[in-house]
């Protein structure tokens, strides 16, 4: 991939039964699986405008479940194995290998991300090691570095209130300069979509 600013998307091949398990403890399988498309086309739409976006998707056999969400500038990627910390150690060692100066990466579930969030991570790292997006549920919705930083991801405690707490103790240790961005909501629970549901009703009215 051309460019020093790099975004990567961590998106999975919409599988029923795979993908927003907690919302299908209340949704149903099938209804969980249809609103994880929805978050995931949100999403890429608000992100239309970018060049040079990576879906990095899992799993490893996906790609033509996950071509239809390309455009034409943008890149397919496995995420490979291991834990999210594993894959994005990866991702991001990847890049930066690659030439990137900047990389930034998002997950699908937060539908309220746009490419100002995107745009104003990259001019954060301009003066800062470290960005991160925060998620109401204690976790983060963007990261993004300056540089391999596996440290970070290793041993951490996924899908907990504690992920977004643990990485900035880590960075602290590390000396780390960090950004913050706004915070912003992961869709995850029955509560939490149907809440987007109706922002997103309310707008087109």
């Amino acid at each position: 991939m051309a460019g020093l600013e790099r975004l990567l998307v961590f998106l999975k091949a919409p599988r029923v039964g795979t993908v927003k398990t907690r919302l299908a403890d209340t949704l149903g399988r099938e209804a969980a699986t249809a609103a994880y498309r929805t978050l995931v086309e949100t999403l890429l739409r608000e992100m239309d405008s970018l060049d040079g976006v990576e879906l990095r998707y899992a799993p490893d056999d996906a790609a033509s479940e996950i071509q239809p969400w390309r455009r034409p500038s943008w890149h397919l990627a496995s995420q490979g194995s291991g834990d999210l910390g594993d894959r994005l150690i990866r991702a991001f060692a990847e890049h930066f290998a690659d030439g990137a100066r900047k990389v930034v990466v998002i997950g699908a579930d937060c539908p309220d991300a746009a490419p100002d969030d995107v745009r104003n991570a990259w001019s954060a790292l301009d003066h800062h090691d470290l960005v991160v997006g925060p998620a109401h549920d204690g976790g983060y919705w963007l990261i993004g570095l300056t540089s391999p930083r596996p440290e970070l991801f290793r041993d951490l405690a996924w899908s907990t209130e504690h992920v977004l707490s643990g990485t900035l103790n880590r960075a602290r240790e590390a000396g780390l300069r960090i950004a913050q961005l706004r915070t912003l909501t992961d869709i995850d629970v029955e509560p939490e979509w149907r809440a987007w549901r109706l922002r997103v009703s309310d707008r087109n009215h």
